[in-house]
């Protein structure tokens, strides 16, 4: 950083810390964005001289994962055989079949994802010899909230700031904070952002700082910056502290008093929200940061910063986080209009300032470019305990599973952290009622009344929004749902995976959230898989029958509720009373099972581990899977099918990014979280209570009886993966005083639950 930047900093922090005002710069007559088709075009010349700017490789172990399928598809078929060989006479026997079936049809819907793995690979410094800045395009980022509680406004103004701080030409990013919360204190929340972005954009640039969202920044430093910048950084610190603490107060209060806010024109920002409430009132839009008028204290023009709270009324449905994003693509089609759009959740923010370089290197690939509809990033999260208890990294999902899909036409879009092309939410032109006016500034009052206009409830009626164009709807899922459309459509996609994680996101950090997260994805999941849109039939025929494999095994995740359900109490309940269901060690068919059992979570544990994971973490992941089937799946497809029926169920819950201090302590130190009244942890008490026991008789069993061993190994080695798996619940139920332990009355609950378990049991195999 030079002396005469880190001067007019310092000397202008030292001004802000009483009052930060907008430092306008002289207003410049902007050309039109040359179109992302010229920028192709002109990259394809430059290409030949400065080399590709990508790569890819096909995985070396994709012909011995085909020469697998074929052997364990030979197994399976074998053993579905056997199966169907003796008829279902008996109610055990009928789930056993339908269990053996649901695991056959989620096996060969993911071998798809096996078929042909790619991995691939960037060069940003190609392109930017290729490609001058001011021919890069455009970039609009939009940014969702939809609850000022349980998603801190301070913490969401810190995504936003990481995403302006791009490596990029900052007159060319345009940033879109949709608040659905309806919440004064969010826009308070970013007003206060708008000023403070005027001297970190200019900290983080001139120091090279790679971690450029605030919240994380000054959280990851303990006192580690040069002497160069320290007051610079102290101050700074100092000024995004006052900010949390300004937003919180205002928080806590409900209202936002006079004591809080600071200047007129603050205060004329705030009161755009008095008298109205989060589900009853008018669009509001607030242009906080415009490029041509704004500048940081260095004199460099800032990027736009929009505030976008569309219009809500209780007689109107909003679609959820679909409906935001579809109504920040009609707002920035009024105002910017980039040509490329990235999406955050409102915890993702930017580790890497070079990410925008990443996707365009295969934006700007005239040999893709042309119907590649979206470049989608992994999801990998910050604040992970050291063996991700909860599994919330969800490696097969973001990682594993993408590399996959990439071989095929495209991984799915999983929400946030992806780069779409505009023209392939909302095609090539504007709609007719959106004219462009280059002429008008995003804050003027034509440009205001147009965007309201386009947020507005009734604007999508008689509209093909949700159906053809934009985010998809009819789905919690919004992001498969919209994956699945676009390719459909015969778009493709790319799953760029650099060294450096481009973003990083906040995960929950107790069990009944997680669960209550892949429920929400379940019901979402389903409400595709039993639709007109059915990957198996609609995936299939449109985009290519592998890609619909792939879309199908994912939509149908809510089935393994059943599968995993019925082995876990099923033949414990027979193991009780010495009744098999599994081929005895002596028969040569028992080696049958052993193989697909063994093969299954073999090539399981080598995936994840090639994928930089850790045997703890395997172990974690496949506990998680069975609560998760015993509980998320069970409980969505019990919602799901209560909804098809015209039973009533709850919409959409965000997930709380608020962590008590205790609670995180707990998940840092690897302890689970029961504390929480929920019927998921019922429904875990009730097997972990069946197996337990199931497992201390068939133990017995096998020692007094002879024979017994030999015939009930299988039911015996079932119960004993159920009851190591279920440990930390015995522990939570039974061992532990903490917080986090398991209510009594869940404990309770759980007991009486097992015990008619044990009765239908009896009735059975029994009578």
């Amino acid at each position: 950083m030079t002396k005469s930047s880190t001067l007019v900093i310092t000397q202008s922090l030292s001004f802000g810390l009483c009052y930060i005002h907008a430092c306008p710069i002289e207003e410049e007559e902007d050309d039109d964005d040359e179109s992302l088709g010229e920028q192709r075009s002109r990259s394809e010349s430059t290409m030949k001289t400065s080399g590709p700017f990508h790569a890819v490789r096909v995985s070396p172990l994709a012909p011995l994962n085909r020469a697998h399928i074929l052997l364990y598809s030979l197994a399976l078929f074998a053993a579905l055989r056997l199966r169907l060989h003796f008829p279902a006479t008996s109610l055990p026997s009928f789930l056993l079949l339908a269990a053996d079936l649901l695991l056959a049809f989620m096996w060969f819907t993911y071998q798809a994802l096996r078929w042909r793995p790619v991995r691939r690979r960037e060069f940003p410094d190609r392109l930017l010899h290729a490609v001058a800045p001011d021919n890069l395009p455009a970039i609009d980022v939009f940014i969702c909230t939809a609850d000022a509680l349980r998603e801190p406004p301070a913490s969401v103004a810190s995504t936003a700031l990481s995403a302006m701080a791009f490596d990029y030409p900052p007159e060319k990013i345009s940033v879109y904070v949709s608040d659905d919360g309806g919440s004064a204190v969010t826009l308070l929340a970013f007003a206060e952002a708008a000023k403070f972005a005027r001297y970190w954009l200019p900290f983080c640039r001139e120091n090279g700082i790679v971690t450029r969202s605030p919240e994380d920044y000054f959280r990851s430093v303990e006192g580690g910056e040069p002497e160069t910048v320290k007051d610079v950084f102290s101050q700074l610190e100092k000024m995004f502290q006052a900010l949390k603490e300004k937003v919180e107060k205002a928080l806590q209060r409900g209202d936002i008093c006079n004591d809080i806010t600071q200047g007129e024109e603050e205060e004329e920002i705030l009161k755009k929200w008095k008298g109205f409430i989060r589900n009853d009132h008018p669009s509001i839009i607030q242009v906080l940061l415009q490029s041509s008028k704004d500048s940081d204290v260095t004199g460099k023009p800032l990027p736009n910063l929009i505030y976008v709270s569309r219009e809500k009324r209780p007689t109107s449905h909003h679609h959820f986080k679909a409906g935001a994003l579809n109504a920040l693509t009609r707002v920035s089609s009024t105002m910017s209009n980039a040509p490329l759009i990235l999406t955050l959740d409102c915890d993702t923010y930017s580790n890497d300032p070079r990410s925008p370089l990443h996707a365009l290197c295969y934006f700007l690939d005239p040999a893709m470019s042309s119907n590649l509809a979206f470049v989608q990033f992994p999801q990998i999260f910050q604040g992970l305990n050291k063996n991700d208890i909860y599994a919330t990294e969800v490696k097969r999902l973001y990682t594993i599973n993408p590399r996959g899909k990439d071989g095929l036409g495209g991984p799915n879009y999983v929400g946030t952290g992806c780069y779409f092309s505009r023209c392939s939410l909302q095609g090539n032109t504007l709609p007719p009622s959106l004219p462009r006016q280059p002429t008008d500034s995003i804050s003027s009052e034509f440009v205001i009344r147009k965007a309201r206009e386009v947020t507005s409830c009734t604007y999508e009626l008689g509209t093909k929004w949700g159906t053809k164009i934009g985010f998809r709807y009819g789905s919690l899922s919004e992001d498969f749902h919209t994956g699945l459309h676009l390719h459909c459509q015969g778009w493709k996609s790319v799953f760029c995976y650099p060294e450096k994680p481009a973003f990083l996101g906040d995960v929950p950090q107790n069990l009944n959230d997680v669960l209550s997260q892949r429920k929400r994805w379940s019901v979402g999941l389903f409400e595709v898989a039993f639709s007109r849109y059915c990957p198996l039939t609609f995936g299939t025929t449109k985009a290519s029958f592998l890609e619909g494999l792939s879309y199908a095994h994912e939509a149908f995740w809510g089935s393994w509720s059943i599968p995993i359900t019925i082995y876990c109490i099923l033949p414990q309940l027979a193991l009780i009373y010495g009744t098999p269901l599994f081929p005895k060690v002596s028969n040569p068919l028992f080696y049958l099972y052993a193989y697909l059992f063994l093969a299954a979570y073999v090539q399981d544990l080598l995936e994840f581990l090639a994928a930089k994971g850790t045997i703890r973490r395997w172990w974690n992941d496949q506990r998680m899977w069975m609560f998760i089937g015993l509980t998320s799946y069970l409980f969505g497809t019990i919602q799901f099918l209560l909804k098809k029926v015209g039973v009533s169920s709850q919409g959409f819950n965000v997930t709380s990014k608020v962590v008590e201090d205790e609670q995180r302590e707990r998940y840092q130190k690897g302890v689970f979280d029961f504390r929480a009244q929920s019927p998921f942890f019922v429904s875990l008490g009730t097997v972990a209570i069946v197996n337990l026991s199931s497992f201390a008789v068939g133990l017995g069993r096998a020692a007094s009886l002879q024979g017994s061993l030999d015939e009930l190994f299988a039911q015996l080695f079932l119960s004993a993966c159920v009851v190591a798996n279920c440990w930390p619940i015995y522990e939570a139920m039974f061992l532990r005083s903490d917080g986090g332990k398991m209510p009594r009355m869940i404990t309770v609950f759980s007991l009486l639950a097992a015990c008619f378990l044990h009765g239908i049991g009896y009735l059975m195999f029994s009578v």
